[in-house]
């Protein structure tokens, strides 16, 4: 029988790794969008998402507690650039 400590491992490990695949995701499609769709959307540049979303992926890594502070601004982060930074790039690239 699973104890309540074997089903909040689980449940930690699941948000650890959801989380890790969330800014890795982040930082690769803004590894794949052009530098100037940053500046047209006027958004922070193509170097400072990557610094920001790379230095989220290597904390994760590193300290892979999802409640802790690097997990959480991590977090943050990358749900900042997927919510506001990605839309207003697709906006700008997108093929008419």
């Amino acid at each position: 029988m699973a104890t309540v400590f074997e089903f909040q491992n689980l449940v930690s490990s699941l948000a650890v790794l959801i989380l890790l695949a969330v800014k890795i995701w982040a930082f690769v499609d803004a590894l794949m969008r052009p530098a100037a769709a940053y500046v047209a959307a006027e958004k922070l540049t193509k170097n400072g998402w990557l610094l920001i979303l790379g230095l989220a992926v290597a904390s994760a890594l590193v300290w892979p507690a999802p409640l802790g502070l690097f997990g959480i601004i991590g977090t943050v982060a990358a749900f900042v650039y997927l919510l506001d930074a990605k839309p207003a790039l697709a906006s700008v690239t997108r093929r008419r």
